[in-house]
């Protein structure tokens, strides 16, 4: 990499920077004063636990820990939710540098292209977004029962116990277990009725307590007996294979959970479902809202690298011109087609499936890419 090359890199690298701290400082900022006293009131539960005084000095120093526990691994979630916008405000402010220092004249005086300013940027936000699929794929699915907490919860890395409400499977049986320890994966007091195809329950299962062992749930002191049938003794049961692992249950229990799961974890979720009852309409939706969460991800990543290519011709410009009215003129552009990119991926297509509806916007974005970058005067 020549001088050039790293000089703008590095440039804009520090931008991207600059700009991810200043974003992250206003959301902690706005979250706190938002909830302070949720805050505050969390800080001064965990003094009664410990039977300490709850003195203002204290109360503060443990609310800024607390702040600061809840806060760190949701700033490597809201890195993945902000990189697009990010990318692409650094990169007006990256041009808007060298215009005003009028190194763009010089570069285009020693017979270099504009394309040339162009590709370190490219170079830098192909790494940061490779960067980004690093983050979702092994560091957010370790964090993931850090992101379900509420204020309410900092100082909390466990995801609790929690009965299971009536819950379908793939099979169509319904599952109830009285409390559901979703750090062991353990269901207590359960229950799983099988339903005939009126949905008439034909047989019931109980069991104490439940673990799952990788395909199935280990029952302990199971029985399965007939619905319809008295006077018969239960069966003993050893295990209920379905493809409502702990998982699952994580993700029906905590909105937004399985936007952290890694796509091998999602695989294995698809995996279990597909097993089970491949035909039915149930199993037929899971697999479309799990499939589109997955490819999804690539669609979003793609979108926003072809977005700062959108956005990079308004920037790059052969005379030096006003910096704002060339930003008033990319923002529309910017924010139409990175919440395009977002919005498309997310929102299903009738009739199309999943893995092809979610690429969309990357397709209605390519052509506009072309057209925007034959436009580059150099």
């Amino acid at each position: 990499m020549k001088i050039l090359d790293r000089y703008i890199a590095r440039l804009y690298l520090t931008n991207v920077v600059a700009l991810l701290v200043i974003l992250s400082c206003f959301v902690v900022t706005i979250d706190f004063s938002l909830n302070v006293d949720e805050f505050v009131g969390r800080a001064r539960e965990i003094a009664r636990e410990h039977q300490a005084d709850p003195s203002t000095i204290r109360t503060g120093l443990v609310t800024v820990l607390l702040i600061a526990d809840l806060w760190w691994p949701r700033l490597l979630q809201l890195f993945n939710f902000v990189l697009g916008l990010v990318m692409t405000g650094a990169m007006g402010f990256t041009l808007s540098q060298l215009v005003r220092h009028r190194e763009l004249v010089a570069i285009l005086a020693s017979g270099q292209s504009l394309f040339r300013v162009g590709m370190p940027i490219l170079a830098v936000a192909i790494g940061l977004t490779g960067l980004q699929a690093l983050n979702q794929e092994l560091v957010l699915p370790h964090l993931a029962p850090l992101l379900t907490r509420s204020q309410r919860d900092a100082g909390k890395h466990e995801l609790g116990t929690a009965h299971v409400p009536l819950t379908r499977d793939g099979l169509g049986r319904v599952w109830y277990a009285r409390s559901f320890d979703a750090d062991q994966g353990r269901l207590d007091g359960l229950w799983v009725w099988d339903r005939g195809p009126q949905g008439q329950p034909t047989a019931r299962s109980y069991a104490e307590s439940a673990t799952w062992n990788g395909s199935a749930w280990s029952l302990d002191h199971g029985f399965t007996e007939a619905a319809v049938e008295h006077g018969h003794e239960p069966e003993p049961l050893a295990q209920i294979p379905t493809n409502l692992d702990p998982t699952q249950l994580r993700v029906r229990r905590f909105q937004g959970y399985a936007q952290n799961l890694s796509w091998r974890q999602i695989g294995q979720m698809l995996q279990a479902i597909e097993t089970l009852d491949p035909d039915s309409a149930r199993t037929r939706a899971d697999q479309n809202r799990l499939e589109a969460i997955r490819w999804g991800r690539v669609s979003v990543m793609l979108a926003s690298l072809l977005s700062l290519m959108v956005s990079i011709p308004f920037f790059l410009q052969k005379t030096p011109s006003s910096a704002v009215m060339r930003a008033l003129r990319c923002a529309p552009v910017a924010i139409v087609t990175l919440m395009g990119g977002v919005l498309g991926a997310s929102a299903p297509i009738p009739g199309v499936p999943p893995q092809v509806g979610v690429f969309l916007p990357v397709l209605v974005l390519v052509p506009i890419v072309i057209v925007s970058i034959t436009t580059v005067r150099t």
